[in-house]
């Protein structure tokens, strides 16, 4: 499919996620940025202003959680996709995603496959 002109953020505490992801979608033509913690991401996403922000849940500074519900507070941002990223993978962590405000939410580890699978859905819906 390609993601020519698509802007993605992704915001991991994990080095080794952010590498991996990043290569992936920059294989497929996204543009990528990355964050380290959750007020990295929400300066990140006022300037960077990506179309998708694949959110870990579990971050220094601010969790995933406080990210997404502080951007989807905000109407400049309220039509950023957010993709949550957990390890847990517990029905209680999707359902606060969900109430937080989250698009969709993929679990670690995960393939590359299910990322673009989960980012071509959330694209079509655009």
């Amino acid at each position: 499919m390609g993601g020519e002109g698509m802007d993605i953020l992704i915001a991991d505490d994990e080095p080794y996620i952010l590498r991996s992801l990043s290569f992936v979608l920059k294989k497929e033509g996204y543009a990528c940025e990355t964050a380290r913690d959750g007020e990295e991401a929400i300066e990140k996403v006022k300037r960077f202003q990506p179309k998708v922000l694949f959110l870990d849940i579990m971050m220094p500074k601010k969790t995933g959680f406080e990210v997404c519900r502080t951007l989807k507070a905000d109407p400049a941002f309220r039509g950023t996709k957010i993709i949550m990223l957990t390890a847990k993978g517990q029905q209680h962590d999707f359902d606060e995603a969900k109430s937080s405000g989250a698009d969709d939410y993929v679990t670690k580890p995960f393939s590359p496959k299910k990322v673009l699978e989960k980012l071509s859905d959330l694209i079509k819906s655009v």
